[in-house]
């Protein structure tokens, strides 16, 4: 094993009902008024809301309610939630939801706890974070791992720029996972939610930092358990043990456990979410997008590991690396074409784009020359135009 710090304080309560521990949870780590923040009406109609409002009546917690969050967080949004936090004196944010919906909690905690900043600037780094109030996650959709997380990716829809920003700051204090409150989601979430699940995974097992046996077993089991699990999710998402697998899978394919001792790349999201800030797709629907590509383009820089890839989590036998290592790669971009995932720019919805959005989207990604992104292969501006220009078909 290389050298690591692993920090996870996230406290989690998995299973059936977890989500009536809001109360005593937000108690515990010191709420005494109460944000609740959410996407659209879906846990109004399923009782999920009244269930924890309940919670919180019964326990004599003031609370305020703020839904509407965007499937790709707006940063507009957040600004609105910064403010109803402070005229509220709030100093506990609660996020119902999935990725999104903690995401923007958190930058809605980052800007309660820092008034008179533009939570913008934490993100651009001009100012730096040092300060936030607390969040609690129940969790109802198994994708983004942003429950256990130090990381949050919010979007400037004034400039259509989509930026992440991780800090430990970021990690919520706990998270209520009942694997049953995912049971209603459409098809196409649980298709997203795969992909981000193996993604996350993925972006840390392509590294150089190689020698991490132990690393590398956790993920590639963790890409195993979703190649059998998220198939079974998407064709009965009330299958519960599919589901619950799915559910602690994101948690640990982002909490930092399936990369200790290496670098993660990440590039595959950096491309992503320049695709999201500019068409408004789904995060993991624009990460399968480009992933293939990315691969192919990618491969010669450490064959072996693609072939490692290939049989270690495909089961691929008897062939030599090269041969392997693309295997591996078709087995991938296959995978995601099984489950309804696009793997190019027409399948993602968006069309085959002209040349002056390609490269549009090259200098965005690489912020017009101010960074590369990746670290299995240090990508440079031309090379993101590339593999772009492969995805766009």
């Amino acid at each position: 094993m290389n050298s690591f710090t692993f920090y996870t304080p996230t406290k989690v309560i998995f299973g059936r009902d977890a989500e009536m521990n809001a109360a005593k949870e937000i108690r515990e780590f010191g709420g005494s008024r109460v944000m609740i923040v959410y996407g659209g009406g879906s846990i109004v109609k399923s009782g999920l809301l009244e269930r924890i409002t309940r919670q919180l009546d019964n326990e004599g917690i003031p609370y305020i309610t703020y839904g509407g969050v965007k499937p790709n967080p707006v940063l507009s949004h957040v600004r609105e939630g910064i403010k109803k936090a402070l005229e509220n004196g709030v100093d506990f944010i609660l996020a119902v939801g999935g990725g999104s919906v903690i995401d923007e909690s958190k930058a809605i905690a980052h800007g309660t706890a820092n008034p008179g900043v533009d939570v913008w600037s934490f993100w651009t780094r001009e100012v730096p974070l040092e300060k936030t109030i607390p969040v609690g996650v129940v969790l109802t959709l198994s994708a983004s791992g942003s429950e256990m997380s130090d990381s949050a990716v919010i979007t400037n829809d004034e400039i259509r720029s989509k930026r992440g920003l991780s800090t430990d700051l970021n990690r919520p204090k706990f998270a209520l996972m009942n694997p049953e409150l995912t049971y209603t989601l459409p098809k196409y979430q649980i298709m997203c939610g795969i992909v981000d699940i193996m993604m996350h995974t993925m972006e840390r097992y392509f590294t150089n930092d190689l020698g991490n046996e132990i690393t590398d077993e956790i993920a590639e089991s963790l890409l195993r358990v979703m190649i059998k699990n998220g198939p079974v999710a998407l064709e009965n998402p009330r299958d519960y043990h599919a589901m619950s697998e799915m559910m602690w899978c994101g948690s640990l394919s982002h909490n930092g456990l399936t990369g200790l001792g290496g670098n993660k790349d990440f590039a595959t999201h950096q491309l992503g979410h320049e695709l999201s800030a500019m068409f408004d797709v789904a995060h993991g629907a624009s990460l399968s997008t480009m992933w293939g590509s990315w691969a192919e383009y990618c491969f010669s820089q450490n064959p072996e590991r693609f072939a490692q890839f290939g049989r270690k989590v495909w089961g691929i036998t008897g062939e030599n690396t090269e041969k392997a290592g693309r295997a591996a790669i078709e087995k991938t971009v296959s995978f995601f074409a099984s489950i309804g995932a696009p793997t190019c720019f027409s399948e993602l919805g968006i069309g085959v784009q002209p040349e002056s959005v390609i490269n549009e989207l090259a200098d965005r990604c690489v912020f017009y020359g101010k960074r590369t992104i990746g670290n299995f292969r240090v990508l440079g501006r031309d090379d993101v135009y590339r593999i772009y220009r492969m995805a766009n078909r």
